[in-house]
């Protein structure tokens, strides 16, 4: 693996990503932090450079699963996917279940795009532990799954291009207690993971959850829900009357760009502050117009292409990293002018692709 791999430190990472490494054309190197024994994000980890394959050397045809595409973060994953997958000269068909309720519907479109000639696939789940039966399934038949961004409980995976949403829900929350250390000015925070059950949500509350513990920071309260726009923005507003003296609302994504309209309508604005804890067009939008503080990024493009590599890596029986995901760091107000937007979203106008040819 050395000829693939070269050792990089993590500042020097946080430096290449922020510089503007991952235009389209050319994304890698990129920074990357590898786990080592694989699976186990308590792993001892080592900073990289991840250079993918120049071109896959059959037209493989690559399955990729997504929760849904209700908002811009899975966009983002899609463009990265598709992207990758047109660079590198093999098929992707896309599916989406339809939202974090619909687990059955996503065992059931994956089952037919294997059953459709699938040599790989890619999945995005909606459960911690509800596809391991499946994963089990398709790894008797020699067919590689790849878990991107999300997380799954299966030993059986072939590998993993994902980062650890504990560590973003900590992020999100050391930015909140190093503005209210132990002794500080109190705040009052609500706090909106996503929805329960996903594996996601429940590792990005636990590390929040930890960052905050000891700081000036209360917790009024944790809300859990759908990542679809109504469904948040309804608990921001029952938040927003269950608590008048609300300090922060930190969240997913779509919480934050719920809440920015909702504030400015009840006059909270200058009251109510926002933090996300991943990465979207909106978030970007909101940070530069000084609407929402901060979000720690995961490059949620270069997730996708990863997945799509490594998949075509171990369908050629390649040097590959089973469990791998880019270098983490939090973009304010005050750096936003230096992050490449690249790495973590979709082109503006992009609109979901879900075959390439």
């Amino acid at each position: 693996m050395k000829h693939m791999l070269t050792a990089l430190t993590a500042s020097a990472a946080v430096a290449l990503v922020m510089s503007g490494s991952a235009n389209a054309q050319e994304w890698y190197p990129y920074p990357v932090e590898v786990w080592d024994p694989p699976f186990d994000m308590a792993s001892p980890r080592t900073s990289v450079d991840y250079t993918p394959l120049e071109a896959a050397a059959e037209k493989w045809d690559i399955c990729v699963s997504f929760p849904h595409m209700k908002d811009a973060y899975w966009l983002g994953v899609d463009y990265g996917v598709t992207e990758e997958a047109k660079r590198l000269g093999v098929k992707a068909n896309v599916i989406e279940a339809g939202g974090y309720t619909e687990l059955n519907n996503q065992i059931s479109q994956i089952e037919d795009c294997v059953s459709a000639g699938a040599d790989a696939v890619i999945i995005g789940a909606i459960s911690f532990d509800g596809l391991n039966n499946l994963v089990a399934e398709l790894a008797s038949k020699d067919i590689p799954v790849i878990d991107v961004i999300n997380g799954m409980s299966s030993d059986q995976l072939s590998a993993k291009s994902l980062v650890s949403f504990g560590e973003m829900g900590a992020k999100a929350g050391e930015f909140l207690a190093t503005e209210h250390p132990s002794g500080g000015e109190a705040a009052k925070v609500a706090w909106f993971p996503g929805p329960a059950g996903a594996g996601w949500v429940e590792a990005g509350n636990t590390g929040f959850q930890g960052a905050i513990e000891g700081s000036a920071i209360e917790l009024v309260d944790t809300k859990y829900g759908d990542t679809g726009k109504e469904a948040q923005a309804k608990l921001v507003e029952d938040t927003l009357e269950a608590y008048p003296d609300l300090d922060y609302i930190v969240g997913t994504a779509v919480t934050a760009e719920a809440a920015v309209p909702i504030l400015r309508a009840r006059g909270l604005t200058d009251q109510v502050k926002i933090v996300s804890y991943y990465y979207t067009p909106g978030v970007d939008q909101g940070i530069s117009r000084g609407q929402i503080l901060a979000a720690p990024t995961d490059s949620t493009v270069v997730q996708g292409r990863i997945a799509v590599d490594q998949a075509v890596r171990i369908l050629e029986g390649q040097d590959y990293l089973k469990h791998v995901g880019p270098a983490l760091y939090v973009v304010t107000q005050e750096n936003h002018g230096e992050f490449d937007p690249s790495s973590t979203l979709a082109p503006d106008g992009f609109r979901p692709v879900f075959s390439v040819e």
